[in-house]
């Protein structure tokens, strides 16, 4: 009972604020035999699998109790300590929500109590696995203030670490009533607010420069637990003015963000928006998703490429980088989306997006047999992916992944007053206990297009269901009990029957799909392929290729490093009609999967390609998106993609190591640090800089390092600062004005070849500006052979 009044407290107060729809607690819902049951008990097993005591140690080590075992490496070990934990409480509320397995409820009440001992421990209210997480936050009580666009302080994102914290007991208290969790959540809200007190908004706004995660939205949520609204002024206060405002105004400025640090901004944004009625945050959540999901984004619904969000009529980078959506990204994404399709449940481009993001992105990020998650889901053509281990990886991705597959049941339904919504096509039973009503939804989709829907127990209401966007005016099917009944929806509505329902009563409706071909936005040479909502990609394996597709601990295990196949090389398909559609020809006996005879070129193989689910296709270079041309074309094309490929693929090939400054993951993984530093976005690109220095840390490991080099811009003409590795310096630059075209060049500076053999394969790179002068801007870094 706790749990169910919990989780409605949240809903009631959306609705109060003019909602038109609510989602159903996740322990109404329970997921039947199909994809989404496989993954959720995937992700059950790698979530058990996980040693709660490891994850524990860094709030212990902080606590200063004892620490039995050590912590987790990667991410855990390397100044996000603790945020895994908090993702584990999340997903531990959530399964137990799903599922009722009482050794997931077991392992929830262990891990709350044992963080509460670290809390009381504290004394504070503070609780955290942040590396010396007490000076770090004295310093922000104090006022003192380094901040950069990963950092405050010198701490890696630290109240992005602390939001994770804070939604974990969110959730264990909404998700599974647990009463210590709630009270250790408003003791950690108190203690947000007394050290931000203190702060002027302008250091407020200058420390969410900072990656933060969600903070405005938890302590959104605290303030509606609560009723108290010193957390929602507190939660505006976390709102970032730089992000929120252009937003408002409906002006996109995203090019060159990070992309995941502003989508929990923006949910935020919406979340305070449903308490208070602000159109300022509605409407910038509005726009920030049409925004993203109608301009930035690709067919699997993800977006972003190297975390970062691309110019819109540029493309290109998603096709030539390896570093494609993050899972993150769409996870957060669906999160907001489901946010704003309670106040506009008749707008059905809410559904399409969150049914096909569900299906290609985060149904495909998690490996069907042994679990593990990716991060990035390349386009490129022929890579492929990696996938985390149990005890290995700890990155976001992993943590969001725990989380995301554990609440598949939360948007299949929805209710308001006495209509109930059927939004998604998934095998389950609902438990509307408030009306005495019980569905089942009994479905092969989307290996067969159609759902039945039974009414388990007699009642009057009227039950809705989605006309998807996907299917062709007029196709959709309706029977009740067997006997057609006349559809007047539309594609984007809803085909709504209300009558007193008996028990027994059916309800079949047919979606026939069709598969279409969908352009890379602004590259209309390269095509995705889709049934229905489904994407539809094939294996291409190289022969005598043994790839590696589990990533290891590594500091950059979670990006797919082996080689790139050429452009040129891919498979096209090739014809001289415009109707490519015909083309494909289903398998007999075997659900959504097609081949193309005589369609695709470029492989011996090419007639025995065959195109299947990508939510199916695992541990295997794939064709999602496919060069198309004509035959007279064909080698234009071949030869266009090459000219545009050999000067970058032989650079890579030059490449030891290389680092995109002001970005987070790059720099983070470089062990950059500095003082006196400063990042930013020009129309050339990020840059770093420093009044005093920056370094960083190059892999060198062969010892085959000969040369520097930096991308410099032409604006910053008069600069002075040394170069200095490994304690010596090699150059004394001053910045000029080459003459070549473009405000961006480039200049090399040769390593000493003795410093090169005495360094262990470890080259630590230190910009050092000169009295009254900038190191930098650095828009590009290089370590080549």
């Amino acid at each position: 009972m706790r749990r169910r009044l919990a989780a409605l407290g949240l809903a009631l107060c959306v609705q109060g604020a003019g909602a038109a729809t609510q989602a159903f607690a996740l322990d109404r819902v329970r997921l039947l035999d199909g994809p989404f049951l496989d993954a959720q008990a995937t992700d059950q097993r790698y979530l058990m699998a996980l040693d709660p005591e490891r994850l524990l140690a860094p709030f212990r080590r902080e606590a200063g109790v004892a620490v039995p075992v050590p912590s987790y490496g990667n991410w855990e070990s390397s100044g996000l300590d603790g945020h895994m934990a908090g993702h584990y409480l999340s997903a531990l509320a959530l399964m137990w929500a799903s599922t009722g397995d009482a050794q997931v409820k077991q392992r929830l009440d262990h891990v709350v109590a044992e963080l509460k001992r670290c809390q009381d421990a504290i004394g504070t209210g503070y609780l955290g696995g942040i590396p010396e997480g007490a000076k770090a936050w004295a310093q922000v009580a104090a006022g003192e203030l380094q901040v950069d666009n990963f950092s405050v302080n010198g701490r890696w994102v630290p109240w992005y670490n602390l939001h994770k914290t804070m939604a974990g007991l969110r959730d264990a208290w909404v998700h599974a009533g647990h009463a210590d969790a709630k009270a250790m959540l408003i003791r950690m809200s108190d203690w947000a607010l007394r050290l931000t007190t203190p702060l002027s908004d302008a250091q407020m706004q200058d420390m969410l420069r900072a990656e933060h995660g969600g903070m405005n939205e938890v302590l959104a949520d605290v303030a509606q637990i609560t009723g108290d609204s010193r957390y929602l002024a507190l939660a505006r206060r976390f709102s970032h003015q730089a992000v929120l405002q252009p937003l408002a105004r409906r002006q996109d400025t995203l090019t060159g963000l990070h992309a995941n640090t502003q989508i929990p901004k923006v949910i935020g944004f919406a979340r305070i928006a449903h308490l208070t009625g602000d159109a300022e945050g509605r409407r910038a959540a509005e726009f920030f998703w049409k925004t993203v999901t109608g301009q930035r984004t690709v067919a699997i619904g993800g977006n972003s490429v190297k975390e970062h969000f691309h110019p819109t009529d540029d493309f290109r980078p998603m096709l030539n980088e390896v570093e494609g959506p993050e899972t993150c990204n769409s996870v957060n994404l669906l999160k907001l989306t489901a946010l704003l399709a309670q106040a506009s449940p008749a707008q059905g481009q809410y559904a399409d997006y969150y049914e096909r993001t569900l299906y290609n992105h985060i149904l495909a990020s998690q490996h069907p047999g042994e679990g593990g998650f990716v991060y990035f889901t390349p386009m490129r053509p022929q890579h492929y992916r990696v996938y985390s281990q149990v005890h290995e990886g700890m990155w976001c991705c992993v943590g969001s992944g725990l989380e995301s597959h554990a609440r598949h049941g939360e948007f299949i339904y929805a209710h308001d007053g006495d209509a109930l919504d059927v939004n998604l096509f998934i095998a389950s039973t609902l438990d509307w206990r408030e009306r005495g009503i019980h569905l089942t939804q009994s479905t092969r989709f989307p290996d067969e297009p159609r759902t039945r829907l039974t009414v388990d127990t007699a009642g009057t209401f009227a039950l809705k269901v989605r006309y998807p966007g996907w299917v062709a005016p007029g196709a959709l099917k309706v029977k009740l009990n067997g006997k057609p009944i006349r559809v007047t929806a539309k594609p984007g509505g809803q085909v709504e029957l209300r009558r007193a329902w008996q028990a027994g009563d059916r309800v079949d409706v047919e979606l026939p799909m069709r598969t279409t071909l969908e352009p890379m936005p602004g590259l209309k040479a390269f095509v995705a392929v889709l049934h229905g909502p489904i994407v539809l990609a094939a294996k291409t394996p190289q022969p005598g290729e043994t790839l590696t597709f589990k990533a290891d601990g590594s500091r950059m295990g979670h990006i797919a490093q082996g080689a790139v196949c050429p452009q040129e090389a891919a498979p096209v398909f090739v014809s001289d009609r415009a109707d490519f559609i015909r083309r494909f020809k289903p398998v007999p006996g075997q659900p959504l999967t097609f081949t193309a005879p005589g369609l695709i070129q470029g492989r011996k193989d090419a007639d025995l390609l065959q195109l299947i689910p990508f939510f199916r296709l695992h541990d295997a270079r794939y064709m999602l998106y496919w060069p198309r041309s004509t035959p007279a074309q064909q080698s234009l094309l071949r030869a266009e993609l090459a000219q545009a490929e050999q000067a970058r693929l032989a650079l890579d090939a030059q490449t030891i190591d290389q680092v995109a400054p002001g970005e987070q993951q790059p720099e983070s993984d470089h062990g950059f640090r500095g003082e006196g530093v400063d990042t930013g976005i020009a129309p050339a690109g990020r840059w770093r800089h420093a009044t005093q220095w920056f370094s960083y840390d190059l892999n060198d490991p062969q010892a085959e390092a000969r040369v520097l080099r930096l991308s410099l811009a032409k604006g910053d003409a008069g600069r002075r600062f040394d170069l200095v590795v490994n304690g010596q310096r090699i150059a004394e630059v001053e910045l000029g004005r080459p003459d070549t075209p473009g405000e961006i060049y480039t200049r090399e500076f040769p390593l000493p070849p003795e410093l090169v053999r005495a360094a262990g394969g470890q080259l630590n790179l230190k910009f050092v500006a000169h009295p009254g002068s900038i190191a930098g801007g650095l828009y590009g870094l290089r370590l080549l052979r």
